[in-house]
């Protein structure tokens, strides 16, 4: 059974578990237990009784902390990347850069004491002097998703510590290895017992962390019905919330734009990760004559891809996460054909294979109305849909209720820039086929794709985890 780590501590509850898959093979690695409200308790006990002496600690020892972990991090890279790929099933090159991206963040972190300087302004009145200082917020809870299971909780804890709080981690129950093993690491790197801790479970143990008192911040990463749950319960429960939800994400292709390069970002950005992120690529906008000198190297591209175990050489597209979520991805298929669409590729042939295959899938005459157009699909499956101008494609894109990523194609900087101002999307790209901020930038999801105030990491993160305290004072 897979521990949870409280206080320092492996701890195995008598509990119901779940099965942790290979998705890949279809074969149980792991039991991973359903942690209850007592559980949860002894968790966020660890962390409150962790907190006094921690948030004490000067910052440039905690910074100094943090670079040992940066240190054993940057050892474990390869460890860490045949991890993912294995309870995760997505290529090693892809774990690679998810571990990279994470590092990132904790590379960030190490400067605490920059960051979390505060402001002093003198004579602000007669003989009067007042100072801004930050304060950590207390105990901090991190929910995280299945799809990046070493890099979401590092855009969570690392930053949170470093700023005085202690943390209770709560990775998805389908990908839960990467989140101990960080847990490993970290006390390894000498950070003391109750700092972090880790406690597995499925919505009940969410629930309990929600809703308990000594818990005073919430991240959160998910779907945006689990989100917007989320953002609900845990405001409701006097807690500030970073709640960030789905994704529907339009690739804007302008006639100009160069298919050499452009064709290679949409397949990179539809299909890495088997479509299941956040940044996805999911409807291709060909504005115009576009359209002609698309469709077929998308074809072509979509159907050359090789599907297979994330651990095998030249591997283009891993498995999906579980049989369930994989036959979702297939109806999502069945009835974007249903409602008009052609299918240019057609993934549901890997279905046959052992494993949660499904190939990369290519759907052409994507209207709005449909289905495959309008929600989140989580899969290898790019829409593409046909429109006469920009103003249009932009329409297209803001009929979404999400706003995550858009991006656009074009060699026109005009057009460029027309579309940064009017698409509301938070992260916006321009030639590149994911458009997401590095870790000393917000990670800026708009409309439904977040709720809360203060984004993931950068910047915005240093707020969320701290609160200010004034000092006006007159000798």
């Amino acid at each position: 059974m897979v521990p949870n780590l409280i206080g320092g501590r492996e701890s195995r509850p008598r509990a119901a578990t779940l099965p942790v898959y290979d998705p890949a093979r279809a074969e149980v690695i792991e039991e991973v237990p359903l942690s209850g409200p007592e559980e949860v308790g002894r968790a966020v006990a660890a962390a409150e009784a962790a907190f006094p002496d921690w948030s004490r600690r000067p910052v440039t020892e905690r910074a100094q902390l943090m670079f040992r972990f940066k240190a054993l991090l940057e050892e474990h890279v390869e460890e860490l990347a045949a991890l993912i790929t294995r309870h995760h099933g997505k290529t090693l090159e892809e774990a690679r850069g998810e571990v990279r991206r994470g590092i990132d963040v904790v590379d960030f972190a190490c400067g605490a004491p920059t960051l979390l300087q505060g402001r002093t302004l003198r004579q602000v009145s007669a003989g009067v002097d007042q100072d801004l200082h930050r304060f950590p917020v207390g105990v901090a809870v991190g929910i995280t998703p299945f799809n990046f299971p070493v890099m979401i909780p590092l855009w969570m804890f690392p930053l949170a510590v470093v700023c005085g709080n202690t943390f209770v981690l709560k990775p998805s129950e389908r990908t839960p290895l990467g989140a101990v093993r960080l847990a490993q690491l970290f006390q390894e790197a000498g950070f003391p017992e109750g700092v972090l801790n880790v406690v597995h479970g499925d919505q009940g143990a969410v629930a309990a962390l929600l809703a308990h008192p000594g818990v005073s911040a919430v991240s959160f990463v998910g779907s945006e019905p689990a989100a917007r749950a989320v953002y609900r319960d845990a405001a409701a429960h006097g807690k500030r919330v970073q709640a960030l939800g789905g994704a529907k994400n339009h690739l804007v292709v302008m006639p100009d734009a160069d298919p050499t390069t452009t064709v290679p970002a949409i397949l990179g950005s539809a299909f890495g990760n088997a479509g299941e992120r956040c940044l996805a690529g999911s409807v291709t906008v060909a504005v115009g004559e576009a359209s002609e000198r698309l469709i077929e190297p998308l074809r072509e591209g979509a159907a050359g891809l090789r599907v297979g175990p994330g651990d095998e050489p030249g591997v283009d597209v891993g498995p999906l996460i579980r049989r369930e979520h994989r036959d979702r991805v297939a109806e999502y298929i069945r009835r974007g054909e249903s409602e008009g669409a052609t299918i240019l590729v057609d993934g549901r042939g890997h279905m046959e294979r052992p494993g949660f295959f499904l190939g990369p899938t290519v759907l052409d005459r994507v209207r709005p109305e449909m289905v495959v157009g309008r929600e989140e699909i989580f899969g290898p499956v790019l829409s593409v849909a046909r429109v006469a101008s920009l103003e249009e494609a932009i329409a297209w894109a803001n009929r979404s209720s999400l706003g995550n990523m858009a991006v656009i194609f074009t060699r026109d900087g005009r057009a460029a820039r027309e579309f940064r101002e009017r698409v509301e999307a938070g992260m916006v790209g321009v030639n590149v086929p994911v458009a997401q901020p590095f870790a000393f930038f917000p990670f800026s999801g708009w409309k439904r794709s977040f709720y809360g105030d203060l984004h993931i990491h950068g910047t915005d993160g240093v707020e969320f985890y701290t609160r200010k305290k004034m000092l006006i004072s007159r000798w």
